[in-house]
Order: structure tokens, then C-alpha cells, then sequence
């Protein structure tokens, strides 16, 4: 996960501004970055965050 923020509040962050701004699906932003997305779902499940597929972030 080289360049993805390790903390799950600035992770939250990242991924929805990356999401938002960048890519159409967690998935394409995974591959980007060489990351697991069902690692970020879990880190991010932790800290109380869903991902909404429909709308493509996280809340």
C-alpha cells in the first residue's frame, strides 16, 4: 500500500477525495496504488466507515 496513508481517519480521507476526484471505483484506485481493497474496507470498517458502492465513498 506505498503512498496510502496508514492512519484510518487521514486514510478515510484520502480514498474519498481519491474517489471522488480521480477514480470511478475503489477497485480501479487499488490497482493504482498496489493496494488491497478489502484491507482498506476492514481498516476503515475499524474506525466506523462503510463503503456505499452506489455512491462511491465512504461514510
Amino acid at each position: 500500500m506505498s503512498g496510502i496513508p496508514k492512519d484510518p481517519f487521514m486514510l478515510y480521507s484520502f480514498v474519498n477525495t481519491m474517489l471522488r476526484d480521480k477514480f470511478s471505483s475503489l477497485e480501479e484506485l487499488c490497482s493504482a496504488y498496489d493496494a488491497d481493497p478489502d484491507e482498506i474496507i476492514e481498516k476503515l470498517r475499524t474506525a466506523g466507515f462503510e463503503y456505499d458502492v452506489e455512491m462511491n465513498q465512504f461514510g
